[in-house]
């Protein structure tokens, strides 16, 4: 049965994120379900006949290489995971492809690590470039680029990357299709009295029912959904987290029909760039402030000055982005710093009025300007 909220969550969806992990592709030896490909090629086909956009980020090249080369189980080793990843990525895209191909779909690929976010011109030449292919009428189908990624560039999993493209593209709906039908008030695997919730108004309330559990061949878990979930609902979308197993799933989505849950967005949206700068660049450092410090960024808008910093981590330079912290370690802010850190070390506890006597220059009076800072808690 229809439901009003989620009809009008659909209609005004115009460009869908769609997330599809690889559990959801694979049988248990990891090798690509073509029956499941098939399937959703032909509802990706339906919502892209609806009038919508539609970008696919999808799982499974690791798995696609663990089933191709035989190995019976999800290697540990860094090596060996990229290894797999050049192994089954062409695999991946020729599933793809060979399904879209039946309705005419041109594809392109791309494969992406966290150094392409954290840089603001790569990042919008990212959205440019799926702009350009919406324009063409070709379907982008996304992925990390694991033959390259280490933990150093690594973007986690594809349920976090999924929230970024979606952040990205401003698109009002993401889809996060797994094996798991939604968000339960337990663990349904162990426990039989779970029961389903539809919908989610705050991500915040529900944070708490994550676990950190992976399957034998993805790399994320409820807990990593739930993370992707809240860092597109803050910016003011909606997320849809559903079963990719469940057949017609995409079909009963776009009717407005109860599937999975439903997570709704903030009340109040980000313009892009501060989605940019608060929930998707890495910070290359951090400033730890006082409670003054933290009451006046957070509450009255103001820039973060020099006087209510008491400590500074990391090594950054001017302009990158920094997380800024209470006295207790807890991030509730990132902006765009205007001293590298070297610098901002030197100027903890000082007066604005001070800056030229210890640094000899006083190009700013402020170590993060209010314009260039994002609260984020």
């Amino acid at each position: 049965m229809a439901d009003v909220v989620r009809q009008e969550v659909i209609a005004g969806a115009h460009t869908v994120v769609v997330k599809v992990g690889t559990n959801v592709l694979a049988r248990p030896d990891g090798t690509l379900d073509p029956a499941r490909f098939a399937a959703l090629a032909d509802q990706i086909q339906r919502v892209r006949q609806s009038g919508r956009k539609v970008a696919l980020v999808s799982s499974g090249a690791i798995g696609a290489g663990v089933g191709r080369l035989g190995l019976g189980k999800r290697p540990t080793d860094l090596r060996e995971l990229q290894g797999c990843a050049a192994v089954g990525q062409p695999f991946l895209m020729r599933a793809w492809e060979d399904c879209l191909a039946r309705h005419g779909i041109p594809t392109a690929q791309l494969l992406l690590t966290a150094a392409d976010f954290d840089s603001r011109t790569r990042y919008l030449n990212i959205r440019n470039t799926i702009l350009s292919l919406f324009e063409w009428g070709c379907l982008p189908i996304i992925n990390e680029n694991d033959t390259v990624s280490v933990a150093e560039i690594k973007l986690g999993d594809n349920d976090h990357l999924a929230a970024m493209v979606t952040n990205l593209l401003q698109a009002p709906l993401l889809v996060l299709l797994s094996i798991v039908d939604g968000l339960f008030t337990s663990d349904p695997t162990v426990d039989p009295s779970a029961t389903s919730i539809p919908t989610v108004d705050q991500i915040a309330d529900v944070m708490d029912h994550a676990q950190a559990s992976k399957s034998a061949l993805g790399s994320g878990g409820m807990r990593s959904k739930l993370r992707a979930a809240r860092l597109a609902t803050v910016a003011g979308e909606s997320v849809i987290m559903a079963s990719g197993a469940r057949p017609g799933v995409l079909d009963a989505i776009f009717a407005g029909e109860v599937v999975g849950t439903l997570f709704l967005p903030a009340p109040s949206s980000l313009p892009a760039w501060k989605r940019w700068l608060g929930y998707t660049a890495r910070p290359q450092g951090r400033i730890v402030v006082d409670a003054g410090a933290r009451d006046a960024v957070q509450h009255q808008g103001r820039s973060l000055l020099p006087i209510g910093i008491v400590q500074v981590t990391g090594s950054f330079s001017k302009g990158d982005v920094v997380s800024i912290c209470d006295p207790d370690g807890v991030e509730f802010a990132r902006g765009l710093t205007n001293y590298a850190s070297a610098a901002v070390d030197r100027l903890r506890g000082v007066r604005t009025e001070r800056i030229r006597e210890v640094l000899g220059t006083s190009p700013y009076s402020e170590v993060v300007h209010r314009d260039n800072l994002v609260v984020i808690e």
